[in-house]
């Protein structure tokens, strides 16, 4: 199962990069990102990357991308990472990628989720998802929570990653 971490920051470059000798130019891009405290990394963004609402990322835009924890990264500087999910300018909304249990608890234990009648549950597709959301891997957009541990929050909307094991 894969652990997703996030870095947050603005998009100082967008580059094409080549992966091999085979690759297309143009296919694969280098998200150079800036955060809060000056640090800087680096995204690979591939065709595979998921870009919630299908949002395309410009110079300039705010961004966070979610990539494999465990994942081998090369070690050079700045770090880089193989984006696995982007949200662009999210603006209020909070985004969290992680795998919820039977009781809708983020494996870090820091989310709680309280689905309502109102929450939206789609697939990666946009199809929508009429399961139940536990025990899988959610991309959740959410706002307000408590100020508990769980935090507890009523997503506006969840994304249902259907992994292959």
């Amino acid at each position: 199962m894969t652990q997703y971490n996030f870095y947050s920051g603005m998009i100082l470059t967008i580059e094409d990069v080549l992966l091999d000798s085979r690759d297309t130019l143009g296919c694969n891009k280098l998200f150079t990102i800036e955060d809060n405290d000056n640090n800087i990394i680096t995204f690979l963004v591939t065709p595979s990357t998921y870009f919630i609402d299908d949002t395309t990322a410009n110079e300039g835009d705010y961004i966070t991308g979610f990539y494999d924890a465990n994942a081998p990264v090369p070690l050079i500087y700045p770090p880089r990472f193989r984006a696995l999910i982007m949200a662009v300018n999210m603006g209020d909304v909070n985004v969290k990628v992680d795998y919820f249990n039977r009781n809708l608890i983020s494996t870090d234990g820091m989310l709680r989720l309280n689905i309502a009648p109102t929450t939206a549950l789609v697939l990666q597709n946009g199809q929508a998802f009429y399961q139940n959301p536990a025990n899988h891997t959610l991309i959740v957009l959410y706002g307000p929570t408590t100020r508990s541990i769980p935090a507890i929050t009523t997503p506006y909307r969840i994304i249902v990653l259907c992994e292959q094991m």
